[in-house]
């Protein structure tokens, strides 16, 4: 569907002005120029044919067919708005690279249009920034966001302090980075307390529109924030090919459209087609709503059609390797954390373990001595 290879995780410093478009997303086919036996085709994924052995993908000038012999499917998870699709004109989630680009010229744009207001209300107004959802990607952009208004821009504006901005983060949840602990979680608040982002917890999004957000606490009681700029992190749901494959197998899916797979992450009752990354579900392994950084490595013991044929499949080695969101750019090693089992880390520790994450991001091109692969992917590390 897209020309380049996305890594997903630094997309938040896309979105703050870090990062260029192209250190985050390098066009696919430079990736694998020196792979001879692999082809490259833009399209997107609109059926596959189990028994046939097709797969069917729609582009601009029409559409293709491409016969497998094995088909590794690794297409990520969109954002959820838990039913409320329409909060997405005015809080847009940070899935795809567009996400970014649209996110940074919300951001920017509030400071600019806050400098051009003469009423104090609606200079507030502009500089209030709001993310829903305090998992990695939520307490990653407030993080950032903070950082820009309080130091990167402090100086470029006449007419407003930027150091005034407020930045909130909101979640139903009674907790930050959940999935990492209760004493990382503690942690976590109070650095993002520290950097002054204001984080309100036990709330739920009821409405969202141009100029704010409502939500309502425990007890059900209403209250609104006015906001110009409003970014959603709250939840994931699986891309719908994964329904498309359930539907064609048989195959089960969990309450957020996972796929159910067999330990060596093939559909039940095909051995010849994968389910990986965000798009499987594997008994023992959390889901990515309450576990967003997991690292599942996934390796199946035969490679080729005609060993999985001759000899059982073996269960892959999928294991959770641990939770870390990458830091903002110029976070202090103070303010890190990380969860790799069974340790959690913070410090110049944690910041040791989050610092690879966030600088790199490693590409395998496996060898195939027989066969043809197909490869159905999102454009994130899994594909």
């Amino acid at each position: 569907k897209t020309s380049h290879h996305l890594f997903q995780p630094l997309l938040y410093q896309v979105a703050t002005g870090i990062l260029a478009a192209g250190e985050v997303a390098p066009a696919t086919r430079d990736i694998l120029r020196a792979q001879g036996n692999a082809r490259v085709l833009l399209g997107e994924v609109t059926g596959v044919d189990i028994e046939a052995r097709t797969l069917t993908s729609v582009a601009p000038n029409g559409a293709t067919t491409i016969p497998y012999d094995s088909l590794i499917v690794a297409a990520g998870a969109t954002q959820s708005y838990f039913g409320n699709d329409h909060f997405a004109e005015h809080a847009p989630g940070l899935k795809t690279i567009e996400d970014a680009l649209d996110l940074r010229a919300r951001i920017f744009g509030a400071f600019e249009l806050a400098e051009l207001e003469d009423d104090p209300a609606l200079v507030q107004r502009w500089l209030t920034f709001v993310v829903v959802g305090a998992g990695a990607t939520g307490v990653e952009m407030a993080g950032q966001i903070a950082e820009l208004a309080h130091r990167t821009l402090k100086d470029n504006f006449r007419r407003i302090d930027p150091t005034r901005s407020r930045i909130v983060l909101l979640d139903a949840a009674p907790s930050v980075l959940g999935s990492f602990g209760e004493r990382l979680s503690t942690i976590a608040a109070r650095q993002l307390a520290a950097i002054g982002v204001e984080v309100r917890l036990g709330l739920k999004v009821v409405g969202v529109d141009d100029t704010g957000i409502d939500v309502v606490d425990q007890d059900g009681r209403g209250q609104r924030i006015e906001s110009m700029c409003k970014m959603w992190a709250a939840g994931v749901t699986a891309n719908p090919l994964g329904a498309q494959l359930a539907t064609a197998s048989g195959a089960g899916t969990d309450r957020v459209g996972r796929v159910e797979v067999n330990p060596d992450c093939t559909l039940p009752g095909h051995p010849e087609v994968f389910v990986i990354g965000d798009l499987m579900a594997l008994e023992g392994l959390p889901a990515w709503p309450r576990s967003p950084s997991r690292a599942p490595s996934t390796l199946p013991a035969r490679s080729s059609a005609g060993s999985r044929a001759r000899r059982p499949a073996s269960p892959s080695a999928t294991r959770t390797r641990g939770r870390w969101p990458p830091s903002p750019a110029s976070t202090p090693w103070p303010a890190s954390v990380a969860s790799a089992s069974p340790a959690s880390r913070r410090g110049s520790c944690g910041w040791r373990c989050t610092s690879p994450i966030s600088s790199a991001t490693r590409t395998a091109s496996p060898r195939c001595s027989t066969g043809r692969t197909a490869s159905s992917g999102g454009a994130g590390p899994s594909g």
